[in-house]
């Protein structure tokens, strides 16, 4: 069986971008994780969404992962972004739009 970070590791490699949050995006289960699924519907990014309260071996797994002790969590091509206030503030001072095109991660033209 895969460690909890080589799990966290294939998850990430998986998708462009992957948050690990509280829940699935169209039911949040908590304020913080409803913000950044808020944020990246504004975007309108597609991006893969993991529920940790599903996983105990991914929800702990995630803070030692990222040395980040708080969930939601953003990973944008691999890399941790960070959680809830850094993608706030990134997306209302536009780096987080700026940080998708220079990954090569565009919103689908409608």
């Amino acid at each position: 069986m895969a460690s909890s970070a080589e799990r966290i590791q294939e998850i990430i490699s998986a998708s462009d971008v992957v948050l690990f949050m509280k829940g699935v995006p169209a039911a949040p289960q908590c304020g913080f994780s409803s913000a950044v699924v808020q944020v990246l519907a504004q975007v309108g990014v597609p991006y893969h969404a993991v529920d940790v309260l599903q996983d105990p071996f991914v929800r702990e797994g995630i803070k030692a992962f990222s040395n980040w002790p708080t969930i939601p969590q953003l990973y944008i091509k691999g890399e941790f972004v960070g959680g809830c206030d850094i993608v706030r503030e990134m997306f209302q001072a536009g780096e987080l739009t700026a940080l998708l095109a220079e990954k090569g991660v565009a919103a689908p033209v409608a």
